[in-house]
């Protein structure tokens, strides 16, 4: 009797670490995946990351609008910085937010997600949820003059392969083209 109670239980532990090791590995739900974005603030995140955009941005229109005011009317950085406020505001977060589920279905399984639901309800992961934003501005701006400067030497690139392009091209600009003849 001793054998065979053993053996039962021993059985069942067998299954039921089986079974607790496949709902771990099973893909993550839909449930699973938000359950983690609220864990990690995603939407309060979002504005925050966009905020901390924002700033190098403004500047970036700013410097532009400086370097060519004398070509652009006097009120160019307030309509630049309220368009570019504009855009932000109406940005469909939520939207952006249900359409990232399936790539986090695809990567991640209902272990995974428990998991990082875990951390980031710890206070080490809430502590990387805090700085994270202010992490981001000051790396974004400290990107800024490298992204501005590369930017500028692409446009440059460009417009010098444009005008070598239309060098040696057989229209040359302010010729039209003679129509095809049939």
């Amino acid at each position: 009797m001793r054998r065979f109670l053993f053996a039962a239980i021993l059985s069942a532990t067998f299954c039921w670490t089986g079974w607790a090791q496949t709902a771990a590995d099973a893909p993550a739900t839909k449930a699973d995946i938000e359950r983690y974005l609220d864990a990690v603030h995603s939407h309060d995140m979002m504005l925050k990351m966009v905020d901390a955009m924002s700033k190098p941005m403004h500047q970036m229109a700013h410097d532009q609008c400086i370097k060519y005011k004398d070509k652009l009317p006097a009120d160019c950085e307030a309509r630049m910085t309220k368009m570019m406020d504009d855009m932000m505001k109406a940005m469909p977060f939520d939207q952006m937010t249900q359409a990232m589920v399936p790539a986090y279905q695809k990567h991640f399984t209902k272990g995974d997600m428990d998991a990082l639901v875990a951390f980031y309800s710890a206070p080490t992961g809430q502590k990387i949820l805090q700085e994270t934003p202010a992490i981001m501005a000051e790396a974004m701006e400290a990107m800024m003059p490298i992204i501005r400067k590369n930017i500028d030497g692409m446009t440059e690139r460009a417009q010098q392969q444009i005008a070598e392009m239309m060098k040696d091209s057989p229209n040359k600009p302010g010729d039209s083209a003679a129509p095809a003849q049939n």
